[in-house]
């Protein structure tokens, strides 16, 4: 386990310690620049009620025509803290001669990596918590949203061309907000012209980006955060994207018990024995995409972002649904059964199949049927394709 020794710390030793409040990983995350921040949670789980069955309205026929009935229905979508942590040990005579202060300096470096890792965890899905939904990309692979490299169509066609990533969320009726790409998606985009002349690709150092595209507010994160094997770029309507802060983040400097090794269970380091503090700093937050019914996706099977995907495309595994009634000996197939992975929707087909379309990781399954008690799943998915049967109960 690795610790500031005096070494590292030479440099910048003086006497006074002066600890600093944590506040600023919002800034330094461009999910979290760009998505919709909401009333900080006051438990470990908020539940947001979204619009799932919209109301339909008929034409009357005639003077003495009946006017039919519809219905409206709601569903309820999870949003549950996930926690960041780090403990950074230092020896206090380390701290006691330090010429700058060390804890200052340590923080907005964690802070730095504590942002890298939400932005992984949720536009990649890279180490997400296993109480978090489908990162981005997930959820848009499933949709659908994911724009392969063809030969011979060029950069502009890929992008902004019918088919493109920005068509793929305009067709469900989403606007695109926010644009985040890999640095080296700038040589890609240089050059890249309209017919008449004006360029795409725009640079303006007056504006809250200094890069946009097509009018959109482009990101290019520095923090290593961005995975070039699954996309190039990122494209969506990141209103769509919500996130809170649990309230208890906290930053605390130890100075007694032990830090054991997390693997081993062995103690690495005494505070109290070995004359050592440790900076221990804490953060909480959850986010979801609920992807409420409109008029354009009555099942929410669709995803406000899409992504261009590299010239070799990540490797996915399909993973089949097969949904049955149980009732009698012979179990047949439900259609229209609604199969909820992790947040990404599909509705079973007349053989009572959902197929999606999913990296490697842990999923939990949901699937609901009128008329039929809700069941709750997992799957896990590797190396190879998957299936799975469920099995549904009618309502007594």
């Amino acid at each position: 386990m690795a610790i500031i020794t005096r070494e590292n710390a030479e440099a910048i030793i003086r006497e006074q310690v002066i600890p600093e409040v944590f506040q600023n990983v919002p800034e330094q995350s461009t999910f979290m620049a760009l998505a919709r921040k909401m009333p900080n949670m006051t438990s470990n789980q908020t539940r947001m009620r979204v619009l799932d069955v919209l109301p339909m309205a008929y034409w009357v026929d005639g003077d003495t025509g009946y006017k039919q009935t519809s219905n409206q229905a709601w569903d309820n979508v999870y949003m549950t803290a996930g926690e960041l942590a780090v403990i950074v040990p230092i020896p206090e005579a380390v701290l006691s001669d330090a010429e700058f202060d060390i804890m200052g300096e340590v923080t907005p470096q964690v802070t730095a990596a504590i942002a890298k890792k939400i932005d992984e965890a949720v536009l990649f899905g890279n180490g997400r918590p296993a109480v978090w939904q489908s990162d981005i990309i997930t959820r848009a692979r499933q949709a659908g949203n994911n724009v392969a490299i063809v030969q011979n169509k060029d950069m502009y066609d890929l992008i902004l061309g019918e088919g493109g990533v920005f068509n793929k969320v305009e067709e469900f009726g989403y606007p695109v907000t926010g644009v985040i790409s890999s640095l080296n998606m700038k040589a890609k985009l240089r050059g890249l012209r309209t017919d008449d002349g004006a360029l795409i690709f725009s640079q303006n150092v007056q504006n809250t980006t200094q890069y946009a595209l097509d009018g959109n507010p482009m990101y290019f994160p520095k923090n290593g955060a961005f995975d070039n094997s699954v996309a190039q770029l990122i494209v969506g309507d990141f209103s769509q994207a919500v996130y809170s802060i649990r309230q208890d983040i906290t930053v605390k400097i130890l100075s007694e018990g032990v830090i054991q090794n997390p693997i081993t269970k062995a103690i690495e380091y005494n505070l109290a024995q070995q004359d050592m503090v440790a900076l221990r700093i804490v953060f909480r937050m959850g986010w979801a995409m609920p992807n409420p019914v409109t008029m354009l996706d009555t099942d929410r099977i669709s995803c406000p972002f899409a992504y261009l995907e590299p010239s070799t495309p990540a490797t996915t595994q399909t993973v089949t649904f097969t949904v049955k009634d149980g009732a009698g000996n012979d179990a047949n197939a439900i259609s229209g059964a609604r199969v909820n992975v992790s947040g990404a929707m599909l509705k079973t087909n007349a053989s009572g199949q959902a197929v999606f379309n999913l990296r490697s990781g842990n999923y939990d399954v949901k699937v609901t049927a009128s008329g039929f008690k809700a069941i709750t799943d997992s799957v896990t998915v590797a190396s190879s394709s998957v299936t799975k049967n469920i099995v549904l109960t009618a309502n007594s």
